[in-house]
């Protein structure tokens, strides 16, 4: 009896959440078999996350009348190999944030990506993924893997093709208000096949026993989509301690001096997407120049193919190659992963649901 009992009180609890608001749960599910060479060991291994970082969220909306709602976003990374919580174990650690939308914009309160990163990744032909992932060479912002904790963001509505959003987030260190603060923002212009976005992104890096110099990156991006390809193109300015760390900091060469982490370095992005039959193939081109007296430039060449089996499942195969100058350390990584070598080569498959 008391179990019927139950069993109706969190029905008719389920029933008044879903006539208040509207709940959606999706996520996506990948896994590859990778290969990484050119390090001190070559690595054979079935990883997940490789594509695009394997999650499961919810997200919802309630409409609060006005023409105003109240959203929210929880996403947990998740490794499909081992069945482990990603981004070092945190439960909602890709993004988790609550607030408000209207026609005037969204305020949005939680860990969120930092505009400089989202201006990369939407015009990386594999999408800050695969072996091919922009991240390998250009400068990730924000905690860690380009989101930012403590965060609040807002973003603006679309005006005449213009669109922008700006990001604060407090350090939380006692008696240090600028302590680990970090403030980012992005303008956008999307009109027909033309779209172009400015995204800049500082972080204090004292903490509170050490004072340091802060770190500044910028970048301006663009894509056309000329119908039979689409051109893709970026170019980057980062500046200042820990704007440009490599993403394998292990020595993964063996050099007898590590690298030491450029302060100071541009990096430009060429990219192609060129539809053919039920995918598309996929190219890249990324040159590093580290300005900084040890002039550890570095050129990553990327190309791959995706074949759609529908419209939520496709293949992928993407093999690239970093050529490390005057003792740079850059390998090839992926979706959520630093790399150990090189060069590396994925096959692998994706599901979106």
């Amino acid at each position: 009896m008391k179990k019927t009992m139950l069993a109706l009180a969190l029905s008719a609890l389920a029933g008044t959440a879903a006539a208040q608001s509207n709940v959606t749960l999706y996520g996506i599910f990948d896994m590859a078999l990778v290969r990484e060479s050119g390090g001190l060991a070559t690595t054979n291994k079935l990883t997940s996350g490789v594509e695009s970082g394997s999650r499961l969220g919810f997200k919802g909306s309630e409409d609060l009348g006005g023409g105003t709602s109240a959203i929210f976003l929880l996403e947990n990374g998740f490794q499909g190999d081992t069945g482990t919580t990603g981004q070092g174990g945190l439960l909602f650690g890709r993004q988790a944030y609550v607030g408000l939308q209207s026609d005037s914009g969204s305020v949005l309160l939680g860990r969120q990506y930092t505009p400089q990163y989202l201006a990369v990744a939407a015009i990386d032909p594999f999408g800050s993924g695969t072996a091919g992932d922009s991240k390998n060479l250009m400068a990730t912002t924000g905690n860690s893997a380009s989101r930012m904790d403590n965060t609040v963001k807002y973003i603006s509505p679309v005006v005449n093709g213009f669109s922008g959003e700006v990001v604060y987030g407090a350090g939380e260190v006692a008696g240090d208000n600028s302590a680990g603060r970090q403030l980012g923002g992005m303008l956008s212009y999307a009109v027909g096949k033309l779209t172009v976005r400015l995204a800049s992104h500082y972080r204090n890096n004292d903490t509170a026993t050490v004072k340091t110099s802060s770190a500044r990156n910028s970048v301006l991006t663009a894509l056309y989509d000329f119908g039979t390809f689409k051109a893709h193109f970026a170019y980057g300015v980062d500046k200042g301690v820990n704007s440009a760390l490599p993403r394998n900091l292990a020595n993964p060469f063996g050099y007898a001096v590590a690298p030491t982490p450029s302060t100071d370095s541009n990096v430009v992005l060429l990219g192609l997407t060129v539809p053919q039959g039920p995918g598309v193939w996929l190219a890249s081109y990324i040159r590093k120049n580290d300005k900084t007296s040890f002039n550890q430039d570095a050129q990553q060449f990327a190309a791959g193919y995706r074949y759609y089996l529908s419209k939520r499942t496709d293949l992928y195969g993407v093999y690239a190659y970093i050529r490390n100058q005057n003792g740079a350390g850059y390998t090839v990584g992926s979706s959520i992963e630093g790399g150990t070598g090189n060069r590396a080569l994925n096959l692998g498959i994706r599901h979106i649901f």
